[in-house]
């Protein structure tokens, strides 16, 4: 294989220096490992990126995710040692608008090939309502949204397949002598992701109501693909706190449009989905945006989860 890898840069020779020896001495071994494993470093910054790298990339790749199993990856915060890597990565991938460190961190660096998923597709302005549907029942003069660029692209199989295209052309770019696998595991990704936005769009035709409850945006792709409107508590930042007239507007909405369920996520706090479920009369389910994979993950990787994903909804919308 023949890929070049760069003598340390001045950044991040001042950034070992920071760790001291046995940090410097432990990052050149991990380089030094890769490097004779004749792989391509790729250094994905949370899981659906790392999935995307691991599926095209095979066995020409080492992927290292930025984000641990579990750890909320809006909340992530780059270590100096994940500068380095960042640094002397071959390649990084990442989805500009999610994890602002890592934007700056990414700008900053010399990393040979870096890859933002954002600019493989694109990205809509989403805020707390997606779809369309429910606005009617808002009996408030004041704003849903909290909107901005969407960056939950991943949860919609047809842009994650897009973006899946864009990352096996990089790939190719920077270890051509690869090229026809990372093309080949993209054409077999590609279909795969395809076969499951088919499931979706058979699964949640005919459903009796359109309409669910989310606490974070993350849903606002898929709900436009297959024809639904996400009502979500708080906007795109799963942390940010509801108004009090955004849960009055939820209940009134709810009882108007048959909804059945509030959907909460694995690595946020469901206190307040129960608290709307129980005010409502409504019955709670995870819903997960797959930010992460975990012990409480219901799937072991992307797909199995969104099996669960689509399970859960035609549930609670009351598939036939």
């Amino acid at each position: 294989m023949n890929v070049r890898r760069r003598h340390i840069s001045g950044v991040a020779i001042a950034v070992a220096c920071a760790l001291g020896l046995a940090g410097l001495s432990a990052c050149t071994t991990d380089r030094a490992a890769a490097a004779a494993g004749g792989e391509l470093d790729v250094v994905a910054s949370f899981y659906p990126m790392a999935f995307l790298a691991e599926r095209i990339g095979g066995s020409h790749v080492r992927v290292t995710s930025l984000t641990k199993p579990g750890q909320e990856p809006h909340d992530l915060e780059v270590s100096v040692r994940q500068r380095v890597r960042i640094e002397e990565a071959d390649a990084v991938l990442y989805l500009k608008g999610l994890q602002p460190t890592v934007d700056e961190v990414v700008a900053q660096s010399e990393a040979k090939t870096k890859i933002d998923a954002a600019a493989l597709t694109t990205l809509e302005q989403h805020g707390t309502e997606v779809g369309g549907h429910a606005a009617e029942h808002d009996t408030h003069d004041h704003d849903h949204e909290e909107a901005g660029k969407d960056p939950h692209i991943w949860l919609d199989p047809v842009k994650y397949a897009e973006v899946a295209r864009g990352v096996g052309a990089a790939l190719e770019k920077a270890d051509p002598e690869h090229a026809a696998d990372y093309r080949r595991n993209t054409a077999a990704l590609a279909g795969e992701l395809g076969e499951l936005d088919t499931r979706f769009r058979e699964g949640l035709a005919g459903v009796r109501s359109k309409v669910f409850i989310t606490t974070h945006a993350a849903f606002g792709y898929l709900a436009e693909r297959y024809g639904l409107t996400e009502e979500a508590v708080s906007g795109l930042d799963p942390e940010s706190e509801p108004s009090v007239n955004r849960v009055k507007d939820l209940e009134t909405m709810a009882k108007a449009d048959g909804v059945t369920t509030v959907f909460y996520e694995t690595l946020v706090s469901d206190r307040t989905a129960r608290t709307i479920a129980r005010d409502a009369g409504l019955r709670t389910d995870v819903l997960d945006p797959i930010e992460g994979i975990t012990d409480q993950s219901r799937g072991t990787d992307y797909f199995s989860v969104q099996e669960a994903n689509l399970k859960a909804l035609r549930t609670a919308l009351g598939a036939k």
